[in-house]
């Protein structure tokens, strides 16, 4: 048997996507977290791209950057916002990445001639993965995306039932999430998708130890008392994930369940009661807040708002640390190109022009920044947001009409924001780009270092000379200009060597403009300082007006 001493859980779905896999995973973990284990998470995708980087937000949702630079599933953000952790590259992988690694590996001669084959050597690859991503973890939390049955999954489902021989059955938990249908004209749940959910994973040679039950509707214990009949689980193992108020309810009604206990004695864990008071307050305030406040939120990928995901929940954090419902109004900068700002903007507290790429909408998102400046409405521009800011202020302050950012216009006269030949990326690696580089890795991906200007709203935001935030980004702004823009008002406040990571308005209540992207580092018990400042700005204006 392996020596390997790690726990793992691994969480499968059933019947079809979207049941929140990802939550079930995080909220697990955030409950032995706080019981004081050493958790780790990981998430396999079964889709052949090698990462989501290039997927359009619409297609797969948010793209999630880690601190060492990994594009990652939007699941991973869930990950780190209940944990209150950081993860890296080795959180996340797909079947693209594996199929890469073993042709590569293949035509390195490293099989020794051998025939390759999805058993062993695309299992013992993910096998391989999975080992080294709970290395020094108590447990690890392995979600796998997509639905038992999928012809994609079939590899990581082999893989999860030989690892159970390899480890032993106290080292190991298979969790099933499956969806209970409530059939209106019947008016009652079925349970047939559940078991015959189970019956292909058992098919495939994986027997669940626990059940969780997505509900739109309260289950009885007779129901959950059938399904564990009939599906050959203990009572105690089927847990109900009813549609919560805020997802950061669902590991508090997982613990009013009792989950731990059929965890804790199938991996024959001793501590059982996680310390919950701090997290239930905060959800608490989710729910029922003092006071609330809008914000808008210009941006264009308003048909998918996951593409935001992110960004959104960075709000309910900030709502949370000050006792405020943070209202988005979601602002599609299109609409302000053809209607104008102030039919948006004008009952708004504060202003949010988030990241992006593509020139549609852009002019919509440079009048939005317009009306936050001269109305002095606190706003907070996201990298996208904040090389618009400059781009706003050199047309209208600088009087640079045809200022723009060569993403847009290669032939500006003014290119405020403009294509670097080359840059230190997150590792220290020098990297090359140009326009016709391919897309896939030519990005300022990762976390960075900036320096905080003294006396800036990003110093007073964070309280320190030096933080650490993450990008995803091809331009840069110009520094060509700098001398312009602080003769004129607008303040470079954050440097990362030689690149501006960050622009204010001087004349202005609280206006903020940054390269990186706040939001990736925000979780619901430690939320983001520049975001935070910007809602508590938005709040102050709100009792001023």
């Amino acid at each position: 048997m392996s020596e390997n001493k790690t726990k793992y859980i691994f969480v499968t779905g059933g019947v079809l996507s979207s049941l929140g896999k990802g939550i079930t995973a995080a909220s697990i973990g955030t409950l032995l977290k706080h019981t004081g284990q050493r958790v780790g998470v990981l998430k396999l995708d079964p889709y052949i791209n090698v990462d989501p980087g290039t997927m359009s937000p619409l297609e797969h949702g948010e793209v999630f950057v880690t601190k060492d630079g990994a594009e990652t599933d939007l699941d991973l953000g869930h990950y780190e916002r209940f944990l209150d952790t950081s993860l890296t590259q080795n959180n996340n992988f797909t079947t693209g990445l594996v199929y890469k690694t073993v042709i590569e590996n293949e035509r390195k001669g490293k099989y020794l001639g051998k025939t390759i084959q999805v058993v062993p050597h695309i299992v013992n690859e993910i096998k391989e993965r999975i080992f080294r991503a709970g290395e020094g973890k108590d447990i690890l939390i392995v979600e796998l995306g997509g639905t038992t049955g999928d012809i994609e999954g079939l590899p990581f489902l082999e893989t999860i039932r030989q690892i159970k021989h390899e480890l032993g059955k106290t080292n190991v938990m298979n969790i099933h999430v499956t969806l209970l249908p409530y059939i209106k004209a019947a008016g009652e749940l079925k349970t047939k998708p559940t078991q015959h959910s189970v019956q292909e994973l058992r098919r495939i040679g994986i027997a669940p130890h626990m059940l969780v039950l997505r509900a739109e509707v309260p289950v009885t214990n007779d129901i959950k008392r059938k399904i564990a009949y009939s599906c050959d689980v203990e009572e105690d193992s089927v847990i109900v994930a009813e549609d919560a108020a805020t997802i950061y309810k669902v590991p508090l009604n997982f613990l009013a369940q009792d989950i731990l206990t059929p965890i804790c004695k199938q991996l024959e864990l001793d501590n059982c009661v996680p310390k919950m008071d701090e997290w239930s307050h905060l959800v608490n305030r989710i729910i029922m807040p003092s006071d609330e406040m809008k914000i808008a939120f210009v941006g264009k990928y308003l048909d998918l708002k996951e593409s935001y995901k992110s960004l959104t929940e960075a709000l309910i954090h900030c709502g949370a640390h000050l006792d405020n419902r943070v209202n988005i109004k979601w602002v599609d900068s299109e609409k302000v190109e053809e209607d104008g700002a102030e039919k948006y903007l004008n009952d708004c507290d504060g202003i949010l022009v988030a990241g992006g790429f593509g020139e549609r909408g852009v002019e919509g998102k440079i009048e939005a920044i317009q009306y936050a400046r001269e109305n002095r409405v606190p706003f907070l521009g996201i990298c996208l947001g904040m090389q618009l800011s400059m781009v706003e202020f050199a047309r209208n302050v600088l009087g640079l009409k045809d200022a723009n950012s060569v993403e847009f216009n290669e032939n500006t006269s003014n290119p405020i924001i403009y294509l670097i030949d080359e840059f230190i990326d997150a590792s220290g690696a020098k990297q090359i780009r140009t326009s016709t580089t391919a897309m896939g890795g030519t990005l300022r991906l990762g976390e960075y270092e900036c320096e905080t200007k003294e006396g800036s709203n990003l110093r007073a935001a964070y309280d320190a000379p030096i933080i650490f935030e993450r990008h995803r980004h091809r331009y840069e702004a110009n520094p060509a200009y700098r001398e312009q823009f602080e003769s004129h008002g607008m303040d470079i406040t954050g440097e990362s060597h030689g690149l501006i990571e960050a622009v204010e308005v001087k004349d202005h209540p609280w206006f903020l403009g940054v390269q990186f992207h706040p939001e990736f580092t925000s979780r619901l018990q430690n939320a983001n300082p520049a975001i935070l400042a910007f809602v508590n700005a938005a709040i102050e204006h709100n009792s001023e007006v």
